[in-house]
Parts: C-alpha cells; sequence; structure tokens
C-alpha cells in the first residue's frame, strides 16, 4: 500500500481476533490490538512482525468511554488513518435466570455491546471526512435467538446486531461499509478443546470453525465493491445443525 492504513481489533484474542489481525497484516494494514492486558497480545504482535509486519498492541478497557476516545484519537494521530475496525470481544456466560443477577447482566450487556458502541461511534467520527472505511461488528448464535442460560449473552449480541443495522443504514450513504458477520458454531480453540472434546474432535472433518477461515471472510468482506455489499453473514461449518 502507498499510504499506511491501520486495521482496529478490539478483543484480539489468541483465536478469531489474532487471526483477522495477522490477515490484514499480511495485505501492509499496520494491526492495532487492544486486550485489556496488554501483556497479552505480545506473541501476537510478536508473530506479526516475524511476518513481517508492523503491529501496536494497547491495553485498554473497552467499556471505558474516555479510554476508547484516547485509543482512537492516539492511532489516528501516531499511527494511521483507521481503514478497518473489527469489535469482536466475547461476553459468553450461561446463568439460569433465577441467578443472573444484576450485575451479571449489566456487565455482559457493557462488554458484548456498549463497547461495541463506543467503538463504532469512535471511529466513525474518523472515517467519515475520508467517506470509506469497513466496520465489522462479530455476531454470534445469540445474535439472532435466545436459548435457556443466555438472557444476558443473548440480550447483549442482538442489541449489538441492533447497533449494527442502525449504523449500517446511516453509514453506507456516507462511503462507510458496516457488516455484522455472524459466526455459528464452536471455533477451534484451547476452550472448546479443553471443554467440548468431542465438538473439537470434529477438527479433523472441517467439523469447527478454523479462525483464519473466519479472517479470510472478514477480509473478503472489506475488499467488496461498493455495487455488492453484504451486511450480514453467517459463517458456520458444514456439519452444524441450524
Amino acid at each position: 500500500m502507498n499510504d499506511p492504513k491501520a486495521i482496529l481489533v478490539i478483543g484480539a484474542g489468541d483465536a478469531t481476533g489474532g487471526a483477522i489481525a495477522r490477515r490484514f497484516a499480511r495485505e501492509g494494514y499496520i494491526a492495532c490490538v487492544t486486550r485489556r492486558n496488554a501483556a497479552q497480545l505480545e506473541p501476537l504482535v510478536a508473530q506479526i512482525k516475524s511476518e513481517g509486519g508492523e503491529a501496536h498492541g494497547f491495553g485498554s478497557d473497552a467499556r471505558k468511554e474516555e479510554e476508547m476516545v484516547a485509543l482512537v484519537e492516539k492511532i489516528e494521530r501516531e499511527i494511521a488513518p483507521i481503514e478497518v475496525a473489527v469489535f469482536n470481544i466475547g461476553a459468553n456466560v450461561r446463568f439460569g435466570i433465577t441467578e443472573t443477577t444484576a450485575r451479571v447482566y449489566f456487565k455482559v450487556w457493557e462488554m458484548a455491546c456498549f463497547s461495541g458502541f463506543l467503538m463504532g461511534r469512535e471511529v466513525a467520527k474518523a472515517m467519515l471526512p475520508r467517506g470509506r472505511g469497513t466496520i465489522l461488528f462479530t455476531g454470534a448464535t445469540a445474535s439472532l435467538r435466545g436459548r435457556d442460560g443466555f438472557a444476558a449473552f443473548s440480550g447483549a449480541k442482538q442489541a449489538l446486531r441492533a447497533l449494527a443495522q442502525s449504523m449500517a443504514r446511516e453509514l453506507w450513504p456516507k462511503g462507510i461499509h458496516v457488516a455484522h458477520p455472524v459466526i455459528d458454531g464452536a471455533i477451534d480453540t484451547e476452550w472448546i478443546k479443553t471443554n467440548f472434546p468431542a465438538r473439537y474432535a470434529l477438527k479433523d472433518q472441517q467439523g469447527i470453525l478454523n479462525p483464519d477461515s473466519i479472517a479470510e471472510a472478514y477480509w473478503q468482506i472489506h475488499m467488496q465493491p461498493r455495487d455488492a455489499w453484504t451486511h450480514e453473514t453467517e459463517l458456520r461449518p458444514w456439519l452444524e445443525a441450524w
């Protein structure tokens, strides 16, 4: 790329978020990745650099308005214009409705929805004067339907979906591509391997989602021409019941 461009990944974990950052870095984007604990980003940043890319890790709490404002301003001022922003924070916890405390419900909403609003608002401010950019909100099965034990998570993810829809209707005509990919299925992570070994065993049959495959889908969404933009798409393994 002639002009430097950045991708901001909020919630750049060891699986999906990290894979997305690496995929865009391979195309020359400067990967700006965040987690609450900056030290946990060091392996990802080192890997991107070892592959010839540029990366910067930031420890920040996406639920805090002042931290999100400062983060976007710092990247725009000191690193490069944010061309792509990805919200990828998970808050998947299971509680029966009578065991769901107000604190749990509010914390899940803060993590899975409110912080997405803060990211979306701040990067939109930066992108609007340029008339271009891509904003991606990672969705889940819970974005489409609720189920027992997931009142807090489903409520937050469905609110995030509504946010993405509202932003798309407002920002698409101004040149900013807002999309909501729905990840429906188990992802190849240590958590799935430990807690759902039978499901993880399907990996050899491509029966669970490979983070690199998800990242490729995000890249393809970003590269879509303006005459054929996607807002919502669903990614699931071929073995997934739906």
